[in-house]
């Protein structure tokens, strides 16, 4: 992990394509800005966090119902 101290209005270039600046600081929070393509999507790391539970549980319900269409169709076949 790459760590940088930055002061308010200062900014970090990643990758030539997105500007993160530091916009105000507050006791113990801060504010960012950041500016990036219309096609790099930014979350905050609990929503992320919750995006990946949900996508596991869509693809592990997701295998159970083909695995019970598969049976069904076995056991038609039969």
């Amino acid at each position: 992990m790459l760590v940088l101290t930055r002061k308010k209005n200062e900014s970090i270039v990643i990758d030539n394509k997105i500007r993160i600046q530091i916009i105000d600081i507050n006791g113990g929070k801060i504010r960012l800005g950041i500016d990036a393509p219309k096609d790099v999507r930014i979350f905050r790391d609990e929503i992320y966090e919750e995006i990946l539970k949900q996508n596991l549980k869509a693809s592990n319900n997701t295998a159970q119902d083909l695995m019970k269409i598969n049976e069904k169709l076995t056991s038609e076949g039969s």
